[in-house]
């Protein structure tokens, strides 16, 4: 695990976070299986933006320093995110039984977090470019994604510090609420 967290930091310093799915792009549909509390859920794009705006937020690895801290951030606010209409799904490339600890452990059980294959990753633009111990790390972006399926607001960067404050901005933007 520390390997893979000092392989990560180093990503994290080489590798700029970029995202080419600009404001108003079609946001690609999925389906895939993710955790709630530990329990294994399936998770489709379409279905959770028949509720409303989706915050999608990619992260690079489950149980990392800067993973573990935007997970947290993002529980303590997903009252507020609910108050505005919003779904949060965290989402990395992380397999299903990593995730359903981790949703336990650093979501709090709060919201979803959903395993991304390539299709999902390369969908997003999120992929960093290498595997570390022959899985896929994405980069750290926050999508916005409105009702109609159009990304609404995108930010990514690294550093998880903003995620969460930006991406209910956009929200209350976006909703009103």
């Amino acid at each position: 695990m520390r390997r893979l967290l000092a392989a990560v930091t180093a990503l994290t310093l080489a590798a700029p976070a970029t995202a080419t799915l600009a404001p108003g792009a079609k946001a690609p549909d999925f389906s895939t299986r993710g955790a709630i509390a530990g329990k294994v859920v399936p998770v489709r794009l379409s279905e959770q933006l028949k509720r409303g705006p989706v915050v999608l937020y990619f992260f690079p690895a489950a149980f990392t320093g800067g993973c573990n801290a935007e997970a947290r951030a993002f529980a303590e606010k997903v009252d507020a995110f609910r108050a505005a209409g919003a779904t949060v799904i965290g989402m990395s490339a992380d397999n299903v039984p990593d995730l359903q600890r981790f949703s336990s452990s650093e979501c709090a059980g709060k919201f979803a977090v959903a395993s991304a294959g390539p299709k999902v990753v390369a969908g997003y633009d999120v992929a960093l470019g290498r595997e570390i111990k022959g899985r896929q790390v994405t980069s750290r972006t926050s999508y916005v994604i409105a009702r109609d399926g159009r990304i609404a607001s995108v930010w990514s960067d690294m550093n998880p510090a903003e995620h969460v404050t930006r991406s209910l901005a956009a929200v209350h933007q976006l909703t009103g609420h």
